[in-house]
């Protein structure tokens, strides 16, 4: 009889996710049939990978988990990628989607996230650190949050921005031709040859002997 291994003390290495999810608001829905109602939950879920990329879902079943689920399924489809300069936004929007009316400004860096409910869970996923944002008209969060991805799909790419990706991607081609030269071959020293005798830079340089003259024999004798 073989004994089977205790695999109590194994911890399974979890892979890390590819968007980070928040739940924006769980409701409880009712709908009226000819046998009475039925009771549903309703969820709303953000995801995002915080590098521009940011989707919202609404997803409805008998159970919370359930509803969460295909909120998830549903805000993968309706990804959007969207332009970040720096740490904020390229240029100021204004959207007004039903009842809600939201206005977005860029802000300098150090600035943070100047937003709240909805519209900060949407922008902290979206990757957007610095921002100035005001929102009118009505405080329902489902609202809230679809008009802050409409105001994030008018978002466009700057000249200045455009500039800058040139010079990046300048920059890392460079660095890539860098990488696949070859390096030259050191040229080694023959093994015979004599070593070269190191001068000291100290060394006072040798005077020159005057030559000695000798006497010219007279040829008259």
């Amino acid at each position: 009889m073989q004994r089977r291994g205790n695999h109590k003390g194994k911890h399974h290495r979890k892979e890390p996710k590819e968007y980070d999810e928040q739940v924006i608001q769980i409701d409880r829905v009712t709908k009226v049939v000819k046998g009475g109602r039925t009771l549903r939950f309703r969820a709303t879920v953000c995801i995002g990978n915080r590098k521009g990329k940011v989707g919202v879902g609404l997803g409805k079943s008998n159970e919370v988990t359930g509803a969460i689920q295909k909120a998830i399924a549903k805000a993968k489809k309706e990804l959007i990628e969207i332009p970040i300069d720096g740490s904020t936004i390229p240029h100021d929007t204004r959207i007004k989607y039903k009842s809600s009316d939201i206005i977005m400004l860029p802000a300098a860096p150090g600035t943070g996230l100047i937003a709240g409910g909805a519209i900060r869970k949407v922008l902290e996923l979206a990757g957007i650190k610095d921002i100035l944002s005001k929102s009118y008209g009505t405080t329902n969060k489902v609202n809230n949050t679809k008009a802050t991805i409409e105001a994030l799909k008018t978002l466009k790419e700057t000249p200045k921005m455009a500039r800058e990706a040139k010079k990046r991607a300048a920059a890392k081609n460079k660095a890539k031709e860098v990488a696949a030269k070859p390096a030259e071959p050191k040229k080694e020293a023959p093994k015979d040859a004599a070593p070269k005798k190191e001068i000291p830079k100290d060394a006072a340089p040798k005077k020159e002997e005057p030559k000695k003259e000798e006497p010219k024999k007279d040829s008259t004798k």
